[in-house]
């Protein structure tokens, strides 16, 4: 397997390699421009094919939240090209690991000790790797654990990193300079949390213990005597990740089981602990041989005001959705409205979220709902690219809404990949309290 010795950390290094990247990108615009006269047909799916791998392919070595980037927008599969979709997938949990010499660097700057010192046994190959650290076997005292190290200079370059890939992030979603920065310093905060292991550990335990009676939903142990504010200790837990099951075609019983502990696992943090595991990738998910649900990253946990929770979840309801006053109200308070809103903006807005809302509200209108409807999806799909190639909205600004929709939208919509990917039938009412 391909190894790293060494990641770029500081602000040149990384602005370089982005850079060298950007030109890739320009020549295959370059190709684009020329195939598009004597190849049409193919041309825009071979420019999404180089696009993709290039700017994987830059991101990888990166790091950090360059390529948490990659890893937040491989969710978006009814947004995106699905050259895109497929290649940042990648970055869910098969990228390339730090070299065995660099993990025993990493672990002494942490511990002051090399892995050896501390456990029984450590292999010094990692078993996966990811955004923002790779993960390692070690045993001790016969108790088989994973261990998880951060790579070198991720929490320094969160804030570089970030100014170098917003103007990127403008570009694809189109979002305006203007009122901007409150979006941008959510992530920042989340992804500087998301650095913070201490943190992680404290998060894991609370909502592990908090939905411990959840059926057929497990957690890992987790040893904060072995562990610090760059290394995670836990037990190591035995199963296939989430996709990989997905792809070993489980039986309708088997994915409904799996997919409903999904449901009522998401279901109680948001409506009970008014807190979410705001990162449902199919990497942080395993099965194990009983069928049951593993979740074992708890890094991005996303707390819900009441301020926002309330108008949010009120325009679930089909009766706040279709009644003008209460609907227009509720836009306000999620600040998807503003004051300074023209006449036109009110109605356009006003009709934009209505649509949006009454499609993506649909699993919560009935008993139970059939994540493998493919129309669905469709619509969804067919949702974001007819607003993304609006040409009135690319006039307007865009900025809307409170910056918790960022992470609960989100949540929900990975929530709806992993179980259109189960292709479970869920019993959307019915979630343990």
């Amino acid at each position: 397997m391909e190894t790293i010795d060494s990641i770029p950390t500081s602000k040149i290094q990384r602005a370089t390699k982005l850079i060298s990247t950007g030109v890739k990108i320009g020549g295959n615009y370059l190709k684009y421009y020329g195939e598009k006269i004597t190849n049409p047909e193919s041309a825009r799916d071979n420019l999404n094919t180089n696009n993709a791998e290039d700017i994987y392919d830059g991101l990888k070595n990166l790091k950090g939240s360059a390529l948490k980037l990659a890893q937040m927008l491989s969710m978006e599969k009814n947004f995106l090209p699905q050259q895109y979709v497929e290649k940042f997938s990648l970055s869910q949990f098969s990228v390339p690991p730090l070299s065995a010499p660099l993990v025993v660097k990493t672990f002494r700057k942490y511990f002051g000790k090399s892995p050896l010192d501390l456990f029984d046994t450590f292999d010094a190959n990692a078993i996966n790797a990811a955004s923002i650290g790779q993960v390692h076997k070690a045993t001790i005292d016969g108790k088989e654990l994973a261990v998880k190290i951060q790579y070198p200079g991720v929490a320094e370059s969160i804030s570089s990193d970030l100014a170098l890939v917003k103007p990127i992030a403008m570009k694809m979603f189109n979002i305006q300079a203007k009122d901007s920065d409150k979006y941008f310093k959510e992530v920042e905060t989340k992804l500087t949390e998301e650095t913070n292991y201490n943190l992680e550990i404290a998060q894991s335990s609370e909502i592990a213990d908090a939905c411990a009676h959840i059926p057929n939903l497990r957690f890992p142990k987790y040893y904060p005597e072995y562990s610090s504010e760059r290394v995670i200790t836990m037990d190591w837990m035995t199963g296939k990740h989430l996709s990989e099951f997905c792809k070993s075609n489980p039986d309708q019983h088997t994915a409904n089981k799996i997919g409903q502990a999904l449901w009522d696992f998401y279901m109680f943090q948001v409506h009970q602990l008014r807190k979410v595991h705001a990162d449902p990738h199919p990497g942080n998910f395993l099965v194990d041989e009983q069928d049951n649900l593993i979740a074992i990253d708890f890094g991005c946990i996303k707390e819900i005001p009441e301020a926002f929770y309330n108008p949010y979840f009120e325009l679930a309801e089909p009766e706040n959705l279709n009644n003008p006053a209460v609907f227009h109200d509720k836009l306000f308070e999620l600040e998807i409205l503003t004051e300074k809103d023209t006449k036109a903006e009110t109605i356009f807005f006003s009709n934009l979220f209505k649509e949006i809302l009454s499609l993506l509200t649909q699993p919560f209108q009935s008993e139970t709902f059939d994540f493998s409807d493919e129309r669905f999806f469709g619509k969804l799909a067919a949702l974001g690219e007819k607003y993304a190639n609006d040409k009135e909205l690319r006039k307007m600004n865009v900025n809307r809404g409170s910056k918790h929709f960022i992470y609960i939208n989100r949540t929900f919509f990975g929530l709806f990949s992993l179980l259109h990917d189960l292709k479970a039938t869920i019993d959307t009412k019915q979630f343990v309290v």
